[in-house]
This record gives structure tokens, C-alpha cells and sequence, in this order.
């Protein structure tokens, strides 16, 4: 009923994205994202504050005020409301270790190179979501690059555990095949 249509990619892209030539490029990018994400959350594990959730119920605090005569600082009212149900409901208890433990896995996921494009994913969803609460710092540059990431999955672990992960474990929508055993011969012994 409907014709397939083939777009084909500009082949810098196509270079960039899938052989392993920029492997080299995609690893300075993935450990610098990484390293971003370790100092953050690693200062954070260690904190009794994030440990409490007391810094992020702070955060949060300040981010939910709408000041007087001001602009607020979140922009989305349904962000704002989501945020203050977070508050009203305690969460900030279990969410402050499970943002400062989140912040440090994807960072070192992203150093060695295991599962890139998934660890981008979250590091850019973490990115997204404290955008939308108000703070810009690295976040625009971060969720930008592990965006990239995210992209260039295939080869961006190449010079990482991806090169061996991906090739034992394979993909959701291909995985790798694994002989069967031979039974026979281990009944036999």
C-alpha cells in the first residue's frame, strides 16, 4: 500500500556514525560527558544532604517559589505542579541518593565506554529535567552533547566495553546467537 523510501545519509554522516575510524573522537567526547557526570554526583554520594534529601528538597523549594512581581523560575506550571507533588509526598527522601547515584553510574558507564548509548540517554534525561527546573549551568551543553552520544551509540563504546559488550550480549532487536550445547556427549560423561 505505501512505497518504502530510502533517504539516504550525506556520507561524512555516515562515516561519523557507524565505522570506526572516528571511534578516537566519540571516546574524548564520551569521557568528557562522563567525567561531567562523575564529578557531580560523586561530590553528591558522599554528602549527608543529598543522603537525607534535604539539598534536593531545597532545590526543589526554590524552584516550585514563584516570587512576587517576578518571573518564576520554572516556566511549565504542570513541571511546577509535578515538582510540588514530589515535595508534598516526601520523595526528596529516596530521590536526592537515587539522583547523586544516578549523576555517578552514568558517569562512569560513560568513562569505560559500557552501554554509551544508554547511559546518555539518562544522563540526558537528568540534563532535561533540571533544565526544566530552572537551572541552565552545563545542562544545555550536556544534554546537547549526550544527544550526540546517543546518535553515534555504534561506535562511541568502540574504544570502550561496548566493543565487547555489544558483540556478546548483541541488541534488543538482534541478538546473538548461542550454539546449543551438545547434550548427548554431556550425558554420555
Amino acid at each position: 500500500m505505501y512505497e518504502e523510501v530510502r533517504v539516504p545519509e550525506p556520507r561524512f554522516v555516515r562515516e561519523l556514525m557507524h565505522t570506526k575510524r572516528y571511534a578516537w573522537l566519540w571516546m574524548l567526547l564520551r569521557v568528557y560527558v562522563g567525567w561531567q557526570w562523575l564529578k557531580a554526583g560523586w561530590g553528591k554520594v558522599g554528602a549527608e544532604a543529598w543522603k537525607t534529601g534535604a539539598a534536593l528538597q531545597g532545590f526543589w523549594s526554590n524552584a516550585v517559589a514563584v516570587p512576587e512581581g517576578a518571573r518564576p523560575v520554572i516556566t511549565y506550571d504542570w513541571y511546577r505542579a509535578f515538582l510540588t507533588f514530589l515535595l508534598e509526598g516526601g520523595h526528596y527522601t529516596w530521590f536526592g541518593p537515587l539522583i547523586a547515584w544516578g549523576e555517578t553510574l552514568v558517569g562512569v558507564a560513560l568513562i569505560v565506554g559500557a552501554f554509551t548509548g544508554i547511559a546518555a540517554f539518562f544522563g540526558a534525561f537528568m540534563n532535561f529535567n533540571f533544565m526544566l527546573a530552572g537551572t541552565t549551568s552545563t545542562n544545555p551543553v550536556l544534554f546537547t552533547l549526550a544527544v550526540l552520544l546517543i546518535l553515534g551509540w555504534r561506535v562511541a563504546g568502540q574504544w570502550g566495553l561496548d566493543a565487547y559488550l555489544l558483540t556478546k550480549l548483541g541488541t534488543p532487536w538482534a541478538p546473538v546467537k548461542v550454539r546449543p550445547r551438545n547434550v548427548t556427549r554431556e550425558l554420555r560423561a
